[in-house]
Protein backbone atom coordinates (compact mmCIF):
# COMPACT_ATOMS: atom_id res chain seq x y z
CA UNK A 1 0.00 0.00 0.00
CA UNK A 2 1.35 3.64 -1.43
CA UNK A 3 1.65 6.48 1.26
CA UNK A 4 -1.35 8.44 -0.94
CA UNK A 5 -3.50 5.24 0.13
CA UNK A 6 -3.67 6.11 3.79
CA UNK A 7 -3.75 9.85 3.97
CA UNK A 8 -3.62 11.44 7.33
CA UNK A 9 -6.32 14.78 7.32
CA UNK A 10 -3.66 17.38 7.07
CA UNK A 11 -1.90 15.44 3.90
CA UNK A 12 -5.69 14.88 2.65
CA UNK A 13 -6.05 18.72 3.06
CA UNK A 14 -2.93 19.27 1.03
CA UNK A 15 -4.03 16.97 -1.41
CA UNK A 16 -6.90 18.41 -2.20
CA UNK A 17 -5.66 21.91 -2.22
CA UNK A 18 -2.82 21.80 -4.64
CA UNK A 19 -5.03 21.00 -8.05
CA UNK A 20 -6.10 24.92 -6.99
CA UNK A 21 -3.26 26.68 -6.22
CA UNK A 22 -4.96 27.00 -2.91
CA UNK A 23 -2.93 27.57 0.23
CA UNK A 24 -2.83 25.24 3.49
CA UNK A 25 -1.95 27.44 6.67
CA UNK A 26 -1.41 24.76 9.85
CA UNK A 27 -0.51 27.97 12.01
CA UNK A 28 -1.75 28.79 15.28
CA UNK A 29 -0.17 32.97 15.21
CA UNK A 30 2.04 34.30 12.61
CA UNK A 31 4.59 34.75 15.09
CA UNK A 32 5.17 30.90 16.33
CA UNK A 33 8.52 29.46 16.01
CA UNK A 34 8.84 27.04 13.54
CA UNK A 35 11.98 25.68 15.54
CA UNK A 36 9.77 24.29 17.79
CA UNK A 37 7.82 22.17 15.33
CA UNK A 38 9.25 18.75 16.56
CA UNK A 39 6.30 19.52 19.40
CA UNK A 40 3.81 19.77 16.77
CA UNK A 41 1.50 17.06 17.04
CA UNK A 42 0.05 14.53 14.23
CA UNK A 43 -2.35 17.70 12.91
CA UNK A 44 0.45 19.57 11.70
CA UNK A 45 2.44 16.88 10.22
CA UNK A 46 3.09 15.74 6.63
CA UNK A 47 5.30 12.78 5.60
CA UNK A 48 7.70 13.60 2.93
CA UNK A 49 6.61 10.72 0.40
CA UNK A 50 3.41 12.38 0.55
CA UNK A 51 4.51 15.53 -1.24
CA UNK A 52 6.84 13.56 -3.55
CA UNK A 53 4.17 11.87 -4.80
CA UNK A 54 1.78 15.22 -5.07
CA UNK A 55 4.55 16.55 -7.05
CA UNK A 56 5.24 14.35 -9.67
CA UNK A 57 1.80 12.41 -9.44
CA UNK A 58 -0.99 14.31 -8.78
CA UNK A 59 -3.78 14.57 -11.31
CA UNK A 60 -4.48 18.44 -12.75
CA UNK A 61 -7.78 20.50 -12.91
CA UNK A 62 -8.54 22.12 -15.51
CA UNK A 63 -8.28 25.74 -16.41
CA UNK A 64 -6.12 26.10 -12.36
CA UNK A 65 -3.15 26.20 -12.12
CA UNK A 66 -1.43 23.74 -9.55
CA UNK A 67 1.20 24.84 -6.69
CA UNK A 68 2.16 23.47 -3.34
CA UNK A 69 1.42 26.10 -0.41
CA UNK A 70 2.21 25.27 3.39
CA UNK A 71 2.96 27.01 6.12
CA UNK A 72 3.45 25.97 9.40
CA UNK A 73 3.83 21.90 8.43
CA UNK A 74 6.24 19.61 10.21
CA UNK A 75 7.51 17.68 7.52
CA UNK A 76 9.00 13.98 8.55
CA UNK A 77 11.22 11.48 6.06
CA UNK A 78 13.41 13.28 3.20
CA UNK A 79 11.95 14.91 0.31
CA UNK A 80 13.55 13.32 -2.44
CA UNK A 81 13.32 15.13 -5.28
CA UNK A 82 16.82 14.26 -6.80
CA UNK A 83 16.76 14.71 -10.85
CA UNK A 84 12.83 15.08 -10.88
CA UNK A 85 11.03 18.02 -13.07
CA UNK A 86 7.99 20.14 -11.17
CA UNK A 87 6.36 22.84 -12.98
CA UNK A 88 4.69 23.61 -10.13
CA UNK A 89 5.30 26.18 -8.12
CA UNK A 90 6.32 25.08 -4.19
CA UNK A 91 6.20 26.98 -0.88
CA UNK A 92 6.94 25.59 2.15
CA UNK A 93 7.22 28.59 4.47
CA UNK A 94 7.71 28.61 8.24
CA UNK A 95 7.85 24.76 8.23
CA UNK A 96 9.92 22.04 10.43
CA UNK A 97 12.04 19.49 8.54
CA UNK A 98 13.02 16.67 10.27
CA UNK A 99 15.13 15.65 7.76
CA UNK A 100 17.49 17.22 5.07
CA UNK A 101 15.33 17.64 1.26
CA UNK A 102 16.82 15.93 -1.39
CA UNK A 103 16.87 18.21 -4.45
CA UNK A 104 20.94 16.91 -6.46
CA UNK A 105 20.25 17.66 -10.00
CA UNK A 106 15.69 18.73 -9.90
CA UNK A 107 14.56 21.08 -12.04
CA UNK A 108 11.98 23.02 -10.37
CA UNK A 109 9.42 26.17 -11.72
CA UNK A 110 9.98 27.74 -8.19
CA UNK A 111 11.18 27.22 -4.23
CA UNK A 112 10.35 29.19 -1.50
CA UNK A 113 11.36 27.95 1.84
CA UNK A 114 10.79 31.39 3.77
CA UNK A 115 11.15 31.49 7.42
CA UNK A 116 11.54 27.76 7.36
CA UNK A 117 13.89 25.40 9.96
CA UNK A 118 16.17 22.45 7.94
CA UNK A 119 18.68 20.16 9.10
CA UNK A 120 20.75 20.97 5.71
CA UNK A 121 19.37 21.03 2.13
CA UNK A 122 21.37 19.11 -0.82
CA UNK A 123 20.87 20.74 -3.81
CA UNK A 124 23.77 20.78 -6.14
CA UNK A 125 22.91 21.28 -9.57
CA UNK A 126 19.92 22.29 -8.92
CA UNK A 127 18.03 24.42 -11.65
CA UNK A 128 15.45 26.77 -11.18
CA UNK A 129 13.30 28.91 -13.41
CA UNK A 130 12.16 31.63 -11.67
CA UNK A 131 13.13 32.28 -7.85
CA UNK A 132 15.02 30.88 -5.40
CA UNK A 133 13.67 31.76 -1.86
CA UNK A 134 15.01 30.83 1.74
CA UNK A 135 14.49 33.94 3.00
CA UNK A 136 14.68 33.93 7.35
CA UNK A 137 15.59 30.05 6.96
CA UNK A 138 17.33 28.65 10.07
CA UNK A 139 19.68 26.35 8.16
CA UNK A 140 21.83 23.31 10.76
CA UNK A 141 23.42 21.89 8.34
CA UNK A 142 25.37 22.39 5.08
CA UNK A 143 23.39 23.96 2.03
CA UNK A 144 24.56 22.56 -1.13
CA UNK A 145 24.06 24.78 -4.12
CA UNK A 146 26.94 24.46 -5.90
CA UNK A 147 26.58 24.34 -9.54
CA UNK A 148 22.88 25.80 -9.52
CA UNK A 149 21.43 27.94 -12.58
CA UNK A 150 18.91 29.75 -11.31
CA UNK A 151 17.09 31.68 -14.05
CA UNK A 152 15.44 34.29 -11.36
CA UNK A 153 17.01 36.43 -7.87
CA UNK A 154 18.46 33.81 -4.99
CA UNK A 155 17.18 35.55 -1.84
CA UNK A 156 18.45 35.05 1.41
CA UNK A 157 17.73 37.99 3.58
CA UNK A 158 17.78 37.53 7.40
CA UNK A 159 18.84 33.84 6.79
CA UNK A 160 21.21 31.84 9.35
CA UNK A 161 23.95 29.46 8.30
CA UNK A 162 25.58 26.72 10.50
CA UNK A 163 26.56 23.08 10.77
CA UNK A 164 27.63 20.65 13.60
CA UNK A 165 31.22 20.87 12.93
CA UNK A 166 33.35 23.12 10.09
CA UNK A 167 34.27 20.11 8.13
CA UNK A 168 32.76 21.76 5.17
CA UNK A 169 31.23 25.01 4.01
CA UNK A 170 27.91 26.16 5.50
CA UNK A 171 26.88 27.73 2.59
CA UNK A 172 28.23 26.35 -1.01
CA UNK A 173 27.43 28.68 -4.08
CA UNK A 174 30.62 27.15 -6.36
CA UNK A 175 30.33 27.48 -9.57
CA UNK A 176 26.43 28.51 -9.50
CA UNK A 177 24.75 30.83 -12.10
CA UNK A 178 22.55 33.41 -11.10
CA UNK A 179 20.77 35.48 -13.83
CA UNK A 180 19.32 38.28 -11.80
CA UNK A 181 20.21 39.28 -8.01
CA UNK A 182 21.53 37.75 -5.03
CA UNK A 183 19.98 38.92 -2.36
CA UNK A 184 21.55 38.16 1.54
CA UNK A 185 21.19 41.40 3.78
CA UNK A 186 21.66 40.95 7.19
CA UNK A 187 22.29 37.15 6.99
CA UNK A 188 24.45 35.07 9.52
CA UNK A 189 26.94 32.57 8.69
CA UNK A 190 29.02 30.63 11.48
CA UNK A 191 31.51 28.85 8.81
CA UNK A 192 32.35 29.71 5.35
CA UNK A 193 30.33 30.82 2.62
CA UNK A 194 32.19 29.77 -0.64
CA UNK A 195 31.19 31.54 -4.18
CA UNK A 196 34.28 30.59 -5.53
CA UNK A 197 33.67 30.77 -9.77
CA UNK A 198 30.00 32.06 -9.05
CA UNK A 199 28.25 34.22 -12.19
CA UNK A 200 25.99 36.59 -10.96
CA UNK A 201 24.18 38.93 -13.62
CA UNK A 202 22.91 41.41 -11.63
CA UNK A 203 23.75 43.11 -7.72
CA UNK A 204 24.59 41.56 -5.11
CA UNK A 205 23.39 42.75 -1.72
CA UNK A 206 24.93 41.56 1.51
CA UNK A 207 24.28 44.82 3.81
CA UNK A 208 24.86 44.02 7.22
CA UNK A 209 25.74 40.52 6.70
CA UNK A 210 28.14 38.83 9.16
CA UNK A 211 30.95 36.00 8.47
CA UNK A 212 31.94 34.43 11.09
CA UNK A 213 35.41 31.84 10.89
CA UNK A 214 37.83 33.05 13.50
CA UNK A 215 41.59 32.16 11.77
CA UNK A 216 40.26 30.99 8.78
CA UNK A 217 38.09 32.11 5.05
CA UNK A 218 35.06 33.33 6.23
CA UNK A 219 34.01 33.97 2.78
CA UNK A 220 35.47 32.39 -0.20
CA UNK A 221 34.67 34.36 -3.56
CA UNK A 222 37.60 33.84 -5.61
CA UNK A 223 36.75 34.15 -9.27
CA UNK A 224 33.55 35.83 -8.50
CA UNK A 225 31.67 37.38 -11.52
CA UNK A 226 29.19 40.24 -11.14
CA UNK A 227 27.46 42.11 -13.46
CA UNK A 228 26.33 45.12 -11.37
CA UNK A 229 27.05 46.28 -7.99
CA UNK A 230 28.11 44.76 -4.93
CA UNK A 231 27.09 46.37 -1.51
CA UNK A 232 28.59 44.94 1.56
CA UNK A 233 27.89 48.29 3.60
CA UNK A 234 28.56 47.58 7.45
CA UNK A 235 29.21 43.68 6.80
CA UNK A 236 30.95 42.21 9.39
CA UNK A 237 33.70 39.12 8.63
CA UNK A 238 35.57 37.14 11.21
CA UNK A 239 38.27 35.55 9.28
CA UNK A 240 39.28 36.20 5.94
CA UNK A 241 37.56 37.49 2.50
CA UNK A 242 38.71 36.27 -0.64
CA UNK A 243 37.93 37.66 -3.31
CA UNK A 244 41.12 37.18 -5.37
CA UNK A 245 40.92 36.85 -9.61
CA UNK A 246 36.98 38.33 -9.59
CA UNK A 247 35.18 40.72 -11.78
CA UNK A 248 32.53 43.45 -10.36
CA UNK A 249 31.53 45.57 -13.03
CA UNK A 250 30.14 47.89 -10.94
CA UNK A 251 31.28 49.00 -7.22
CA UNK A 252 32.51 47.12 -4.54
CA UNK A 253 30.62 48.89 -1.52
CA UNK A 254 32.53 48.00 1.82
CA UNK A 255 31.35 51.72 3.45
CA UNK A 256 31.30 50.71 7.31
CA UNK A 257 32.95 46.74 7.16
CA UNK A 258 34.54 45.48 10.01
CA UNK A 259 36.79 43.06 8.89
CA UNK A 260 38.95 41.32 11.09
CA UNK A 261 41.46 38.16 11.05
CA UNK A 262 44.42 39.45 12.85
CA UNK A 263 47.76 38.07 12.24
CA UNK A 264 46.18 37.08 8.89
CA UNK A 265 45.10 38.35 5.44
CA UNK A 266 41.49 40.47 6.32
CA UNK A 267 40.47 41.11 3.28
CA UNK A 268 42.27 39.63 -0.01
CA UNK A 269 40.90 41.38 -3.62
CA UNK A 270 44.17 40.71 -5.76
CA UNK A 271 44.45 40.32 -9.55
CA UNK A 272 40.70 41.86 -9.96
CA UNK A 273 38.89 43.75 -11.89
CA UNK A 274 36.60 46.31 -10.42
CA UNK A 275 34.77 49.46 -11.49
CA UNK A 276 34.96 50.90 -7.73
CA UNK A 277 36.08 49.62 -4.11
CA UNK A 278 35.01 52.05 -1.70
CA UNK A 279 36.95 50.83 1.77
CA UNK A 280 36.16 53.79 4.10
CA UNK A 281 34.10 54.81 7.64
CA UNK A 282 33.72 52.52 10.38
CA UNK A 283 36.90 50.52 12.07
CA UNK A 284 40.09 50.10 10.84
CA UNK A 285 40.97 46.57 8.66
CA UNK A 286 42.77 44.12 11.67
CA UNK A 287 44.84 42.32 9.56
CA UNK A 288 46.61 42.69 6.07
CA UNK A 289 45.24 44.41 2.62
CA UNK A 290 45.70 42.60 -0.42
CA UNK A 291 45.19 44.41 -3.81
CA UNK A 292 48.02 42.86 -5.65
CA UNK A 293 47.68 43.37 -9.47
CA UNK A 294 44.14 44.33 -9.36
CA UNK A 295 42.90 46.95 -11.97
CA UNK A 296 40.55 49.61 -10.34
CA UNK A 297 38.84 52.65 -12.19
CA UNK A 298 38.34 54.35 -8.57
CA UNK A 299 39.54 53.79 -5.12
CA UNK A 300 37.90 54.97 -2.53
CA UNK A 301 40.34 54.53 0.18
CA UNK A 302 40.17 56.45 4.04
CA UNK A 303 44.18 56.59 5.28
CA UNK A 304 42.17 55.79 8.98
CA UNK A 305 40.62 52.62 7.37
CA UNK A 306 44.41 50.82 6.87
CA UNK A 307 45.76 48.76 8.71
CA UNK A 308 49.94 48.24 9.15
CA UNK A 309 50.33 45.73 6.90
CA UNK A 310 49.05 46.84 2.99
CA UNK A 311 50.27 45.43 -0.18
CA UNK A 312 49.75 47.18 -3.38
CA UNK A 313 52.09 45.58 -5.75
CA UNK A 314 51.21 46.24 -9.32
CA UNK A 315 47.43 47.99 -8.09
CA UNK A 316 46.33 49.87 -10.82
CA UNK A 317 44.29 53.19 -10.54
CA UNK A 318 42.95 55.94 -12.38
CA UNK A 319 41.17 58.15 -9.51
CA UNK A 320 42.35 58.23 -5.92
CA UNK A 321 39.33 59.87 -3.96
CA UNK A 322 39.04 61.05 -1.02
CA UNK A 323 41.27 63.97 -2.06
CA UNK A 324 44.27 63.95 0.69
CA UNK A 325 47.59 65.30 0.89
CA UNK A 326 50.67 63.04 0.18
CA UNK A 327 51.61 63.06 3.19
CA UNK A 328 48.74 61.15 4.22
CA UNK A 329 49.00 58.57 1.31
CA UNK A 330 52.51 57.84 1.47
CA UNK A 331 52.32 55.62 4.27
CA UNK A 332 50.34 52.97 2.84
CA UNK A 333 53.31 52.78 0.43
CA UNK A 334 56.26 52.47 3.26
CA UNK A 335 53.87 49.51 4.64
CA UNK A 336 53.90 47.34 1.66
CA UNK A 337 56.92 45.34 3.56
CA UNK A 338 60.63 46.41 3.21
CA UNK A 339 61.17 45.68 -0.61
CA UNK A 340 61.12 49.24 -2.25
CA UNK A 341 58.30 48.94 -5.41
CA UNK A 342 58.77 51.64 -7.65
CA UNK A 343 55.39 51.36 -8.76
CA UNK A 344 53.23 52.41 -6.02
CA UNK A 345 54.70 55.87 -6.35
CA UNK A 346 54.03 55.95 -9.93
CA UNK A 347 50.82 55.11 -9.79
CA UNK A 348 49.85 57.61 -6.82
CA UNK A 349 51.94 60.31 -8.60
CA UNK A 350 49.72 59.65 -11.98
CA UNK A 351 46.73 59.66 -9.61
CA UNK A 352 47.47 63.59 -8.19
CA UNK A 353 48.29 64.64 -11.36
CA UNK A 354 44.86 62.76 -12.98
CA UNK A 355 43.23 65.50 -10.43
CA UNK A 356 46.19 68.20 -11.43
CA UNK A 357 47.36 68.46 -7.97
CA UNK A 358 51.00 68.70 -9.23
CA UNK A 359 52.87 70.06 -5.87
CA UNK A 360 51.50 66.59 -4.26
CA UNK A 361 52.64 64.52 -7.51
CA UNK A 362 56.33 66.46 -6.36
CA UNK A 363 56.17 64.99 -2.64
CA UNK A 364 55.54 61.58 -4.16
CA UNK A 365 58.52 61.38 -6.19
CA UNK A 366 60.60 62.85 -3.76
CA UNK A 367 59.42 60.32 -1.33
CA UNK A 368 60.10 57.10 -3.95
CA UNK A 369 63.60 58.72 -4.11
CA UNK A 370 64.10 58.64 -1.23
CA UNK A 371 62.80 55.30 -0.38
CA UNK A 372 64.74 54.07 -3.39
CA UNK A 373 68.44 55.45 -1.88
CA UNK A 374 68.30 52.93 1.45
CA UNK A 375 68.50 50.61 -1.69
CA UNK A 376 71.60 51.74 -2.94
CA UNK A 377 75.46 51.49 -1.97
CA UNK A 378 77.61 53.70 0.25
CA UNK A 379 78.35 55.25 -2.30
CA UNK A 380 75.08 55.39 -3.89
CA UNK A 381 73.51 56.35 -0.96
CA UNK A 382 75.81 59.62 -0.41
CA UNK A 383 75.18 61.11 -3.73
CA UNK A 384 71.93 60.12 -3.20
CA UNK A 385 71.63 62.99 -0.04
CA UNK A 386 74.00 65.23 -1.90
CA UNK A 387 71.21 65.47 -4.61
CA UNK A 388 68.43 65.61 -1.77
CA UNK A 389 70.33 68.16 0.08
CA UNK A 390 70.64 70.29 -2.55
CA UNK A 391 67.95 70.75 -5.59
CA UNK A 392 65.74 67.72 -3.62
CA UNK A 393 66.39 65.31 -6.49
CA UNK A 394 65.67 67.72 -8.89
CA UNK A 395 61.34 68.14 -7.45
CA UNK A 396 63.05 71.26 -5.31
CA UNK A 397 65.06 73.40 -8.15
CA UNK A 398 64.42 76.39 -6.05
CA UNK A 399 66.76 75.00 -3.21
CA UNK A 400 69.44 74.97 -6.21
CA UNK A 401 69.42 78.59 -6.07
CA UNK A 402 69.04 79.56 -2.80
CA UNK A 403 72.55 77.59 -2.38
CA UNK A 404 73.52 79.44 -5.72
CA UNK A 405 72.51 82.78 -4.16
CA UNK A 406 74.00 82.28 -0.15
CA UNK A 407 77.29 81.25 -2.14
CA UNK A 408 77.57 84.21 -4.23
CA UNK A 409 77.38 86.47 -1.63
CA UNK A 410 79.69 84.80 0.33
CA UNK A 411 82.48 84.72 -2.51
CA UNK A 412 80.95 88.35 -3.20
CA UNK A 413 81.55 89.90 0.18
CA UNK A 414 85.09 87.88 0.60
CA UNK A 415 86.49 88.65 -2.17
CA UNK A 416 85.18 92.29 -2.15
CA UNK A 417 87.11 92.81 1.41
CA UNK A 418 90.38 91.43 -0.20
CA UNK A 419 90.21 91.60 -4.09
CA UNK A 420 93.23 88.52 -5.12
CA UNK A 421 96.25 90.07 -7.17
CA UNK A 422 96.12 90.53 -10.89
CA UNK A 423 98.03 87.62 -12.93
CA UNK A 424 99.09 89.95 -15.17
CA UNK A 425 99.04 93.68 -13.99
CA UNK A 426 98.56 96.18 -16.55
CA UNK A 427 96.57 93.91 -18.54
CA UNK A 428 93.86 92.43 -16.34
CA UNK A 429 90.27 93.94 -16.49
CA UNK A 430 88.68 95.87 -13.22
CA UNK A 431 87.99 93.22 -10.28
CA UNK A 432 84.49 92.84 -9.70
CA UNK A 433 83.71 90.28 -7.01
CA UNK A 434 80.23 89.60 -8.06
CA UNK A 435 81.24 88.29 -11.68
CA UNK A 436 84.33 86.58 -10.09
CA UNK A 437 82.41 84.47 -7.76
CA UNK A 438 79.75 83.70 -10.51
CA UNK A 439 83.05 82.72 -12.59
CA UNK A 440 83.80 79.98 -10.20
CA UNK A 441 80.61 78.71 -9.35
CA UNK A 442 79.43 78.36 -12.90
CA UNK A 443 81.66 76.00 -15.02
CA UNK A 444 79.59 76.48 -18.84
CA UNK A 445 80.00 80.38 -17.67
CA UNK A 446 83.18 82.33 -18.50
CA UNK A 447 83.67 86.08 -17.53
CA UNK A 448 86.99 86.43 -17.76
CA UNK A 449 87.46 87.08 -13.87
CA UNK A 450 88.64 84.08 -13.41
CA UNK A 451 92.01 83.92 -15.75
CA UNK A 452 92.21 87.35 -14.92
CA UNK A 453 93.48 87.06 -11.28
CA UNK A 454 94.86 84.65 -8.82
CA UNK A 455 94.09 84.71 -4.73
CA UNK A 456 95.70 83.25 -2.20
CA UNK A 457 95.58 81.75 1.41
CA UNK A 458 92.65 81.33 2.85
CA UNK A 459 90.65 83.17 -0.50
CA UNK A 460 92.45 80.27 -2.78
CA UNK A 461 91.12 77.12 -0.42
CA UNK A 462 87.60 79.66 -0.58
CA UNK A 463 87.62 79.18 -4.72
CA UNK A 464 88.29 75.79 -4.55
CA UNK A 465 85.68 75.22 -2.89
CA UNK A 466 83.01 77.49 -4.65
CA UNK A 467 84.07 75.63 -7.84
CA UNK A 468 83.59 72.11 -6.47
CA UNK A 469 80.00 73.07 -5.17
CA UNK A 470 79.48 74.51 -8.26
CA UNK A 471 80.14 71.62 -10.32
CA UNK A 472 78.18 69.44 -7.70
CA UNK A 473 75.28 71.71 -7.90
CA UNK A 474 75.28 71.98 -11.85
CA UNK A 475 75.49 68.05 -12.08
CA UNK A 476 72.62 67.78 -9.61
CA UNK A 477 70.65 70.15 -11.73
CA UNK A 478 71.01 68.84 -15.02
CA UNK A 479 70.73 65.23 -13.16
CA UNK A 480 67.14 66.82 -11.83
CA UNK A 481 65.85 68.46 -15.26
CA UNK A 482 67.06 65.43 -17.00
CA UNK A 483 64.63 63.09 -14.86
CA UNK A 484 62.35 65.80 -15.23
CA UNK A 485 62.18 65.61 -18.90
CA UNK A 486 62.01 62.00 -18.86
CA UNK A 487 59.56 62.18 -16.75
CA UNK A 488 57.12 64.28 -18.76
Amino acid sequence: MSDTDDLTPAEARIWRAFPRGESVDFRVSEDEDPALGGSWDAERTVRASVLRALLLKAPQEAGEIAALKISGARIVGVLDLKYATVDAAIRLSHCQFDDVPDLYGAHLRQLNLTKSVLPGLTSAGLRIERVLRITGCRMRGPVRLGGAHISGALFMEQAEFGAPDDSEPVLQLNQAVIEADLWAPQMRARGQVRLTGASIAGRVNLQEAEFDVPGGTALDAQNLSVGAHVRARRVRARGRVELRGSRITGRLDLVHAVLSNPGETALRASSCVIGELWLRGGERLEGALNLRRSQIEILTLEPEKLPDEVHLGNLAYTALAPHEPAERRLPMLERDGDRYEPYGYEQLTAAYRHVGDDDAARIVQLAKQRRRRATLTWYGRLWGYVQDATVGYGFRPLRAAVWLLSLLAVGSIAYGLDHPRPVKPGESPDFNPVFYTLDLLLPVINFGQESAFAPDGRHQWLSYGLIITGWILATTIVAGVTRTINRQ
